[in-house]
């Protein structure tokens, strides 16, 4: 380290009024989550690496070389998660909640790690708001969460949005198709890159996610995993299609889409946008079913889908500077002398209690000084407190914008400021 401390590549501080933004994301989600029944869960940051290898998938990118794995001092493996969706899951089994309701539904948010190349809102640690249901296998359900994302997008303000959907299959169909795919992308083996040629042993299904563009014209050609459903799968994904149209929910049919994670059975989607100049990686947000994680992980079979926001790619595609963001501050206290700024620490308490946001100056600096900064801070309001507004206990409130004075008295201010405010 250099002797001026510096973060880790990769791994940024949040600032203001950056984060004011992140916090209209973080309640609008909130909002939205608890209107459709989501409980909020907070799972631990660091997991056995055992979890994430055979929840997420040993074949995986992420297991393979993306994961923060150490020692701890007992010499067990551990990991930085990499994602929610697994740790959520071993929550679920841990506490056996499959016994207490027949339908869970949780959302959770916070910081995940993989050590993958930085790009346009993609960092080493980043940040993560998940869904999940468990319990219910009925395609309604999959239409549900999708046109839930379309809704929450749009009360963001995100434009244009693309929903892609496709269905991945299960057992036999999986297995189908997989023998197919292998069928098809063996000869173009040599011509592929190294990743590719490596999940072709692997997890074939993975060639399709590539973003090498050679190997993306060779996919083009490569057999349709809705070709090679069975009727159940197909069945269940023509009436996620049907309900979708009945929501109203537009989306686009995309059989290349398999997603990045072992894990998924069934449906599965990704919400992509060119807003945000996010370049050729323009999706914000990923999910589907994994219906055999829970009985993989030993816990009862349980049917789950789920999804994961990039938040940090999400606030880049929000319409609107941060600024416009930070809560306005209601009234701004100017004082003068250690007894004003006694009485304007009392007043701006009472101020907060009522629900207004309120700046007071504790410092010993002139008044001008205290007015620059109530302009600069975009204060509504400003009062000035003295030895004779103390004296008085009358004081002049500024509104800053017109410059235009109100008489007030300090034992009415709340109200007054309240009156004021709402008009």
């Amino acid at each position: 380290m250099s002797e001026t401390p510096t973060s880790v590549r990769g791994m940024n501080d949040l600032l203001p009024p950056d984060s004011a933004k992140w916090q209209h994301l973080e309640r609008t989600c909130r909002d939205l989550f608890t209107r459709y029944g989501y409980a909020l869960v907070r799972p631990p940051v660091v997991e056995h690496t055992e979890l994430f290898v055979r929840g997420v998938g040993e074949g995986s990118d992420i297991v393979g070389k993306e994961m923060y794995t150490f020692a701890d001092r007992s010499d067990r493996s551990l990991t930085l998660r990499p994602e929610l969706t697994a740790g959520l899951a071993r929550a679920y089994i841990e506490h056996a909640m499959a016994a207490k309701e027949a339908v869970t539904r949780w959302w959770s948010l916070g910081p995940v790690f993989r050590y993958e190349a930085i790009n346009t809102g993609r960092y080493r640690q980043f940040y993560q708001i998940d869904c999940e249901v468990y319990g219910v296998a009925e395609p309604t359900l999959d239409a549900e969460v999708i046109a839930m994302l379309l809704a929450l997008y749009g009360e963001l303000g995100v434009a244009p949005l693309t929903m892609l959907v496709n269905n991945v299959g299960r057992g036999e169909d999986r297995s189908r198709y997989r023998a197919a795919l292998v069928e098809f992308l063996t000869p173009h083996a040599a011509g592929l890159c190294a990743d590719c040629q490596r999940r072709l042993v692997t997890n074939p299904l993975r060639v399709l996610d590539c973003k090498v563009e050679a190997d993306r014209r060779v996919v083009a050609a490569a057999p349709s995993v809705l070709d090679h459903l069975g009727p159940e799968a197909r069945a269940h994904f023509d009436t996620v299609l049907a309900t979708l149209d009945e929501l109203g929910a537009p989306v686009v049919v995309e059989p290349r889409l398999v997603r990045g994670l072992d894990y998924y059975t069934g449906t599965v989607f990704e919400l992509t946008t060119t807003a945000g100049n996010l370049g050729s990686q323009s999706t914000i947000v990923a999910g589907g079913r994994y219906d055999e994680m829970i009985g993989d992980l030993g816990g009862p079979a349980t049917p789950a889908i789920g999804f994961g926001i990039g938040v940090e790619r999400t606030v880049l595609c929000m319409p609107g500077d941060p600024a416009t963001f930070v809560a306005p501050v209601g009234v701004f206290i100017a004082a003068r002398g250690e007894a004003a700024r006694r009485r304007a620490t009392a007043l701006a308490h009472a101020l907060r209690a009522a629900g207004i946001v309120v700046e007071v100056e504790h410092r010993d600096v002139g008044m001008k000084a205290q007015f620059r900064r109530a302009d600069k801070l975009g204060a509504r309001y400003s009062l000035a407190l003295g030895e004779a507004e103390l004296a008085t206990g009358a004081a002049k409130l500024k509104e800053m914008a017109t410059r235009a004075e109100h008489d007030v008295t300090l034992a009415e201010l709340v109200a007054t400021v309240t009156r004021l405010l709402a008009a």
